[in-house]
């Protein structure tokens, strides 16, 4: 199962009234294990950086001004993504804006069902309790110590550390997986039984007389038992 924990840093909140994507930031996850595959790209807004906008991600009109254009890198978007599921914190939110993008370029959006959303995740959970990535990281000690900035890449990796602690526990590290898909192809040294345990030889001979007997007695004792039917 691949999923892509996905983030966007943007010059606003409007999508649709001019607003633009300036950072896209995904991380791969294979059966909820991250691979290591990351996708990351700074885009030019082709407009000006409102100063709220900056002082949230640090990203100026002057770095951005040498930048692709949206229209240059969707098809590589487009390709790492695929027809997977997107796992975003106020899924709305990304969405809305990548769909705006598309949008102006006549392109299909991607549906809003395609997406996964940490934050309805969260507020599900833990009913009335902070649901920002910050908080989530601090419910879930994730180490979010880098994060003077706002920065998508950074973003997305913290945020799949969130949404795997949500769906019920931290990946177990790709070691871990490697050394279960190793022993599951290596045939167990012990057998199924207690470790340790001597086989005991099979039994050629049948029953003595006084065994016999006392089987029969034993049979006895029982109401309607099977061997009598």
């Amino acid at each position: 199962m691949r999923e892509i924990v996905i983030d966007t840093e943007t010059t606003g909140f409007d999508a649709l009234n001019g607003d633009r994507v300036v950072e896209i930031g995904c991380i791969e996850l294979l059966n909820h294990i991250p691979t290591g595959t990351e996708y990351q790209v700074y885009i030019n807004p082709q407009r000006d950086m409102p100063s709220g906008a900056f002082g949230v991600h640090g990203l100026s009109e002057t770095f951005l001004s040498d930048k692709p254009l949206f229209a240059d890198i969707v098809d590589g978007f487009l390709d790492f993504v695929g027809d997977d599921t997107l796992v975003a914190h106020n899924a709305s939110f990304d969405m809305g804006f990548i769909n705006a993008e598309l949008g102006r370029l006549k392109r299909p959006a991607i549906p809003l069902s395609q997406a996964i959303d940490t934050v309805a995740m969260a507020r599900r959970k833990f009913p009335g309790a902070p649901a920002s990535l910050d908080a989530l990281c601090r419910r879930f000690a994730v180490d979010a110590s880098a994060r003077t900035h706002h920065g998508a890449l950074l973003d997305a990796g913290l945020l799949a550390e969130v949404y795997l602690a949500l769906i019920g526990g931290r990946q177990p590290g790709l070691s871990l997986a490697a050394s279960t898909v190793e022993s599951s192809a290596t045939p167990a040294a012990t057998p199924v039984y207690e470790a340790g345990a001597k086989s005991r030889e099979p039994r050629l001979h049948a029953p003595s007389d006084d065994e016999v007997a006392a089987h029969a007695a034993f049979v006895d004792d029982l109401k309607d038992p099977l061997w009598r039917r």
